[in-house]
C-alpha cells in the first residue's frame, strides 16, 4: 500500500494512491474471519481522530457495519426499509430494478470497495441493452440507496456522486420492417423461448415485464394476459389482448415447460414464472441476451439490436399499419398518449401525409 505508516497507539492509517487517508479498524473475528472497519478522510489528521473515536465506540459495544457486506446483500436491506415508506408500485419497481439490472451486474461486489469505473461500466453495459430512462431510474434509485449506505457507514461516499451520469436522452432505435419480424420469429421456431419473443413482438412487452409473467396472469381462453408487476400508474395494470399467434405460442411453451418440471423432479424451483430457467428459477437477463437473443438474430441473417427494440418494433408496425395511437398507448402502458406521439414521430409523420392524401380523395 502506497505511503503506508502506523501511528502509535492509533493502528493503521496510510494513504492511498489517489491521495485520500485511510485508517483501519480492527473489529475482531466474525464469522471465523477477522473483520475491518475502513475509515476514509483528506487527512491523516481528520482519519486519525476518526479511528480514535471508533475505537472508543467499539470498546462501547457499537456494532459497525461488516466491510464484507456486497451490494446485493445492502440493497436487500435497503428495500426491506423502504417497504412501507413508499407506494407498493414503487417499491416493485425498485425491487425489479435491482434484480433484474443491478444485481447481475455489480451485485457481488463489496459495497465498502465499490469503485467509480465498475458502476460506471454497470451504466455503459445497460445503456447497450436497456431504454435511457431505464438506466436513469437505476442511476437515482442507487443514488438515494448509497446515501443511506453512507450514513450507515457502511461506504466511505456515495459512489453515484463519482461517476458521470446517465441522462434521459432518447437512443436512436433501431426496429423491424415486417419482413425481419417474420425472419426472425421463422428462427425462433421450436427455440425453447419461443412464446417470449412472440410475445415480445405482437405486444410491445419490455424485458421486465416478459421475465416476471407468471401464468397466474394469463388467460389463455379469454386471449389475454393481466400486467400487475409494474405499480407505478395506474395504467401499469392493463390488460393485454394476445393475437392468435402468441396464443398458440404460449399453448405450446406451457407443455413444453411441463414436460421440463417433470424432468427436473425435485430439483425444479416453482416461481409460477412462464419464462424461467432450466430449473424454474428467474431467467437471467444477460443470458437472455447473451445466450438466446444475440444467437438468434445472427441465426436470422439480421443486425444486433437490442432487446428493448423489440417493443418499439412492434409499436412502429402497428402504428405503420394505421393502429390509432391511443389503441398502440394503451398497449405498451403508456401513461400518456403524447409519450406514444413523441417517442414515434417518425412513423406518426408518415401517417399524418396519408391522412391528407385521404382528405384530398374525400373532398376531391
Amino acid at each position: 500500500m502506497t505511503g503506508r505508516r502506523r501511528g502509535q497507539g492509533e493502528g493503521s492509517i496510510y494513504r492511498r494512491p489517489d491521495g485520500r487517508w485511510v485508517a483501519v479498524l480492527d473489529l475482531g473475528w466474525r464469522d471465523g474471519k477477522r473483520a475491518r472497519k475502513y475509515l476514509y478522510g483528506r487527512s491523516r489528521e481528520q482519519v486519525a481522530r476518526r479511528l480514535a473515536r471508533g475505537l472508543a465506540q467499539l470498546q462501547q459495544g457499537h456494532e459497525f457495519a461488516d466491510e464484507r457486506l456486497t451490494v446485493e446483500q445492502f440493497l436487500g436491506r435497503w428495500l426491506a426499509a423502504k417497504r412501507g415508506t413508499v407506494r407498493p408500485g414503487t417499491w416493485s419497481r425498485y425491487e425489479e430494478l435491482v434484480r433484474l439490472h443491478v444485481n447481475p451486474k455489480i451485485g457481488r461486489r463489496r459495497l465498502a470497495r465499490l469503485k467509480p469505473e465498475q458502476l460506471q461500466q454497470c451504466y455503459g453495459e445497460l445503456q447497450a441493452s436497456r431504454s435511457p430512462a431505464t438506466v436513469l431510474k437505476v442511476h437515482r434509485m442507487l443514488h438515494s440507496a448509497f446515501k443511506l449506505a453512507v450514513r450507515w457507514g457502511a461506504m466511505p461516499q456515495n459512489t453515484t456522486e463519482l461517476v458521470i451520469a446517465p441522462t434521459s436522452q432518447r437512443h436512436e432505435f433501431d426496429t423491424f420492417t415486417a419482413e425481419h419480424a417474420r425472419r426472425f420469429l421463422k428462427a425462433a421456431q421450436g427455440d425453447r423461448l419461443e412464446a417470449l419473443y412472440v410475445l415480445a413482438i405482437t405486444t410491445g412487452m419490455r424485458q421486465g415485464e416478459l421475465l416476471g409473467l407468471r401464468w397466474q396472469d394469463v388467460d389463455l381462453e379469454r386471449h389475454r394476459l393481466q400486467l400487475v408487476r409494474q405499480l407505478k400508474t395506474r395504467q401499469s395494470r392493463r390488460a393485454v389482448l394476445l393475437p392468435r399467434l402468441a396464443v398458440t405460442a404460449l399453448v405450446d411453451h406451457r407443455a413444453r415447460q411441463a414436460a421440463e418440471r417433470e424432468q427436473q423432479g425435485g430439483g425444479w424451483e416453482e416461481h409460477d414464472l412462464v419464462f424461467p430457467n432450466l430449473v424454474g428459477k428467474p431467467l437471467n437477463p444477460n443470458n437472455l441476451r447473451q445466450r438466446s437473443f444475440f444467437p438468434l438474430l445472427a441465426r436470422a441473417g439480421l443486425p444486433r439490436i437490442r432487446f428493448h427494440d423489440l417493443r418499439h418494433s412492434c409499436a412502429t408496425l402497428l402504428l405503420g399499419e394505421g393502429v390509432h395511437p391511443k389503441i398502440v398507448s394503451d398497449l405498451l402502458g403508456h401513461s400518456q398518449i403524447g409519450i406514444t406521439l413523441d417517442l414515434y414521430s417518425h412513423v406518426t409523420a408518415t401517417m399524418q401525409a396519408v391522412a391528407a392524401e385521404a382528405m384530398g380523395r374525400l373532398l376531391g
